[in-house]
């Protein structure tokens, strides 16, 4: 049985964060561009826009 380093265990934990990361990047771009929350995201830009 190997003993795990430093040197790997840092590795793989680079390795998942990168992928945790990169998957949840797509999943926001997804989900920021469907076309069914076009309105609510247009309804959130014009909310500075409207006056009391």
């Amino acid at each position: 049985m190997s003993a795990v380093t430093y040197e790997s265990a840092a590795a793989f934990a680079q390795t998942g964060g990168l992928l945790y990361f990169v998957v949840l990047f797509a999943a926001v771009v997804l989900y920021a561009f469907r076309p069914r929350h076009r309105a609510r995201f247009d309804a959130a830009a014009h909310l500075p826009l409207i006056e009391d």
